[in-house]
């Protein structure tokens, strides 16, 4: 079994990044194998990283999951400036590489959507492409999202990256045109990006080999 990680990111900061990464890693540990959630910059409550270290394998704490904490609600570049601490990209890539050495699979999820700013000159995005891992976006399944998922994709793919797919996330119980409507509209426009799997409002496992066939 050859060892693969991805970087996950969201259509936007409410996407439900971190609920999926949560099952992605719950089902590769049904499955056998050795899984682990990084999410390198957290601002705000630490409750992502704490569900992450409780989906992942046995044997992390929650500083190798999520190495730098920001204590203030906002996008890292603007809350390292409010606390007066700085955002360096290296230690978040040698904080993964001792992850990768560990198990068969990290999940490194990113903090905000892709292009959310870190520090004054780069964003979440150019630590993606620093990583060199494939890319599964994670897509709040409402109207608007369209729009979003098309510049997200894009922009990966123009950065030489790989989208290896993506997965829709109904955050709402409730279903409308839109919501029903997306999943064969992004197909038409993203032929090269699959649809992975759609996780409905309250799914408490993922189970599609679909997913697993490509992790």
């Amino acid at each position: 079994m050859t060892a693969t990680h991805y970087f996950i990111t969201g259509t936007d900061t409410d996407a439900g990044k971190t609920y999926v990464t949560c099952l992605l890693l719950e089902a590769l540990r049904r499955s056998g194998r050795t899984a682990a959630g990084f999410k390198p910059f957290v601002c705000g409550g630490r409750e992502d990283a704490l569900h992450l270290l409780d989906a992942s394998s046995p044997g992390l704490s929650l500083d190798e999951v999520n190495p730098v904490w920001f204590k203030v609600p906002a996008a890292p570049f603007a809350a390292a400036l409010m606390e007066n601490r700085p955002v360096e990209l290296n230690p978040a890539l040698a904080a993964f590489e001792e992850l990768a050495g560990r198990f068969d699979h990290v999940l490194v999820e990113g903090a905000g959507g892709w292009e959310v700013p870190l520090n004054g000159f780069a964003t979440m995005a150019d630590l993606a492409q620093r990583l060199a891992l494939p890319v599964l976006v994670v897509v709040n399944n409402k109207l608007g999202c369209l729009n979003h998922t098309l510049l997200t994709v894009r922009n990966i793919q123009a950065r030489g990256m790989t989208c290896a797919g993506l997965i829709l996330n109904h955050v709402h119980d409730e279903r409308d045109p839109a919501s029903i409507s997306n999943r064969m509209v992004l197909e038409k426009f993203l032929p090269d990006v699959p649809v992975l799997a759609e996780v409905m409002h309250g799914e408490t496992e993922m189970e599609w080999p679909s997913v697993l066939n490509y992790l």
